[in-house]
């Protein structure tokens, strides 16, 4: 392994002296058999604390959001999927998230995708990804209602929803703060 694939070691800095990374993101909301598919994020620094997120990630610079969401779903999923199968974008907001190490800064766009059920394939994860992403699930929707786990974002539910409601897109969910390990 090259020291340039070598897993970063994360040391919680203070709120003060982190630095403050802005991208634009996309999130891919994967639903096959009433079941939306979540990866078990971590912040390094803070393992023992864990939440559950959609599919995807940064754009890349040239790329529109719905490349992004496509080549996203690929690398973390397996999943190949063509542009005209993605459903939005349903919503859009702000996300600024504390971690340990840093405060992310995303405008973020979230589509939807409906599939067959599949076995997830994460030989394509980042070595960042294969240190945060604990673990994957396919969750009844049903089940989302009821947990005491972090969903990321909270109103998962809401998107799911609005699938169907194409008159309605994209909802505007404005400059988020509350999906955080460590406090902004």
């Amino acid at each position: 392994m090259s020291q340039a694939d070598a897993p970063k070691v994360y040391v919680p800095l203070p709120p003060n002296e982190r630095p403050k990374v802005t991208r634009a993101a996309v999130r891919v909301v994967v639903l096959a058999d009433e079941r939306v598919l979540l990866f078990e994020d971590s912040d390094p620094a803070y393992a023992h604390i864990r939440w559950w997120v959609t599919p995807g990630g940064g754009i890349d610079p040239g790329e529109t959001e719905a490349e992004a969401a496509v080549r996203e779903l690929w690398e973390e999923t397996g999943l190949r999927i063509a542009e005209h199968d993605l459903i939005g974008p349903v919503s859009r907001r702000v996300a600024e998230h504390g971690y340990s190490d840093q405060i992310l800064e995303q405008s973020e766009a979230f589509y939807i995708v409906r599939v067959d059920h599949f076995d997830v394939d994460i030989t394509g994860h980042t070595v960042d990804e294969q240190l945060t992403l604990q673990s994957h699930r396919w969750w009844p929707v049903a089940e989302l209602a009821d947990t005491e786990l972090w969903i990321w974002p909270r109103y998962l539910l809401d998107l799911i929803d609005l699938a169907d409601r194409p008159g309605e897109w994209p909802v505007d969910y404005g400059h988020e703060t509350d999906e955080s390990t460590l406090a902004i």
